[in-house]
């Protein structure tokens, strides 16, 4: 596997608001502010964006992969504008009822994206807001780092899986001004 500069994004409060439901139309994707600059900034400096989501609106009937596939496109439109590039979107579409293996904070996302892109994600930051996220990346060997502000992240910020204070940031923005700053 190649080696490669690349960093994991949850999508819901990193990168776009979280509805607390599901953002089911391209109308209801509301980009942080500041995130898809932040993704654009990653692009400019080399890194690969690959993004890996919980999607059990699926499985419960909520949208078909067709809608989802439509809110990814206006995402991809939106942070095109601005300059950066998402090169992979892994989702898993059960519910976390069906216990299956791709569901976070089970790995099989992260497995996807090394596959499809043939890059190695150990040692790589994951970005996310939830608890899953965070024992996902870490499950996988990933560093994980954590939105406080957006999401879930208050949560999970100084529990038990929180990620050291120095790796919890307020906004997507922030969490890549410390990758460049740690990669310079």
């Amino acid at each position: 596997m190649k080696e490669e500069k690349i960093v994991i994004l949850d999508r819901d409060g990193v990168i776009n608001v979280d509805l607390m439901t599901y953002v089911t139309r391209p109308e209801e994707f509301e980009a942080i502010e500041g995130s898809l600059e932040a993704m654009a900034k990653l692009t400019t400096n080399g890194y690969k964006i690959a993004i890996a989501t919980n999607q059990a609106c699926i499985e419960k009937e909520i949208i078909s992969e067709e809608e989802l596939r439509s809110v990814h496109e206006h995402m991809i439109d939106l942070l095109l504008e601005v300059g950066g590039q998402i090169n992979y979107i892994a989702f898993c579409p059960h519910a976390p009822e069906s216990n299956c293996k791709c569901r976070k904070p089970e790995v099989g996302l992260l497995q996807e994206i090394e596959q499809q892109l043939k890059i190695s994600l150990k040692g790589k930051y994951f970005i996310g807001d939830k608890d899953s996220d965070i024992k996902a990346g870490r499950n996988f060997g990933c560093t994980p780092l954590l939105i406080k502000k957006g999401g879930y992240g208050e949560k999970v910020f100084r529990t038990e899986n929180s990620p050291p204070d120095e790796q919890c940031f307020n906004n997507l923005n922030d969490a890549v001004n410390y990758i460049l700053k740690q990669e310079a």
